[in-house]
């Protein structure tokens, strides 16, 4: 595989640490430029961040002198000096699909980690073991923003990163409705325990527009091209409530499904067992071995045990038995800042390089 000049845009937030530090000693992908908000243009990396370094893994040394260019002024700079950006950015929703557009149009792909663009019905939203197929979206795409290389491509929400690809291999019993109650981490909120002191004993059962996104954007994950955009599945019906809980890192979901063809208990368990996608068979550099992993003992998957299963990259289940309202239920769990954030992001991109759109 050739590699790729990379850009960071958003890399003093703590998803654009994650990509930072992901991408240190990445086989294909080698970050030469990093941009954030006009307050931090000017300063290196370093100086940018300060003492707001968030993560346990330190900054990577070849990124720490790298002078941070002004995301919004030095759209064309910065689009010159990379092959393609990853864009994690804190501005309105308005502002970051007019820039995340911007960045598209002067031939520099985007693979975003924001929700701006995800309900934009030409811009793919995949789950790189799920929805691969929905990248060929892209040349419609190309067509509409009159660009050859530019495209936007992203990332799904970080809470149903845990769900969704549980209930995925199922789809063929014909899954007609779930339920999921997400208890999500302070990460997902850019916390820390320091910077969230109100977290600390506390449940807060409220996070803005999360049980929007957690119930309608698997169905665009498991849409279809129809005429150069993806048309939503009509099903299955999915509810959710999403609650802030106290840990540091990792979305637990507690899942109930019911089936037009109830499989077996043993069935599930081996259809987790033997899923694999399109990352599995080309081994990318950051997919998983075996993507879902499951549990027999009652007490996981637990968040500080089972969450950096696989780096972070891996979904893991535990709990599954018959229920009394819907057919089964089940426990799981995918680390949010790695699966669900900047690692699901960089998985994407490199199965749209080994495809040849990142060209």
């Amino acid at each position: 595989m050739k590699t790729f000049n990379v850009g960071i845009i958003g890399a003093t937030g703590m998803v654009g640490q994650r990509f930072a530090t992901l991408l240190e000693n990445h086989p294909w992908f080698h970050v030469t430029a990093l941009a954030a908000s006009g307050r931090s243009a000017g300063k290196t990396y370093e100086e940018a961040v300060g003492n707001r370094w968030k993560l346990s893994k330190p900054m990577p040394e070849s990124m720490k002198k790298l002078v941070i260019l002004d995301a919004s002024a030095d759209v064309e700079k910065m689009a010159a000096a990379v092959d393609f950006v990853f864009c994690a950015v804190d501005m309105k929703k308005d502002e970051i699909k007019a820039l995340e557009e911007r960045y598209a149009k002067a031939e520099c792909p985007v693979i975003s980690n924001n929700s701006a663009h995800r309900g934009t019905p030409d811009v793919p939203m995949i789950v790189p073991e799920i929805n691969p197929e929905h990248a060929a979206v892209i040349d419609a795409q190309r067509k509409r923003l009159g660009t050859k290389r530019g495209f936007i491509a992203v990332k799904s929400n970080c809470s149903l990163q845990s769900y969704v690809p549980a209930l995925h291999p199922l789809m063929e019993f014909g899954v007609t409705k779930a339920l999921a109650c997400t208890y999500q981490a302070i990460s997902g909120a850019g916390k820390t325990f320091e910077t969230f002191p109100e977290i600390v004993d506390n449940v807060i059962p409220f996070i803005g527009g999360e049980e929007e996104k957690s119930e309608n954007e698997p169905l665009k994950i498991w849409g279809k091209l129809e005429n150069g955009v993806i048309v939503n599945a009509n099903g299955p019906s999915i509810t959710t409530q999403c609650l802030r809980v106290p840990v540091s890192d990792g979305h637990t979901a507690a899942v109930f499904a019911s089936f037009e063809k109830k499989p077996s208990i043993e069935e599930i368990k081996q259809k987790w067992a033997a899923f694999k996608g399109v990352p599995q068979e080309l081994e990318l550099p950051s997919a998983p071995k075996q993507f879902l992993h499951y549990f027999e003992e009652d007490n996981r998957p637990q968040a500080k045990l089972d969450r950096d299963i696989e780096g972070g990259m891996a979904v893991s289940i535990g709990r599954l038995r018959e229920d009394s309202q819907y057919d089964i239920k089940f426990v799981c769990l995918s680390h949010n800042t790695l699966r669900g954030a900047a690692g699901g992001a960089v998985l994407m991109a490199e199965l749209l390089a080994a495809k040849g759109y990142l060209d």
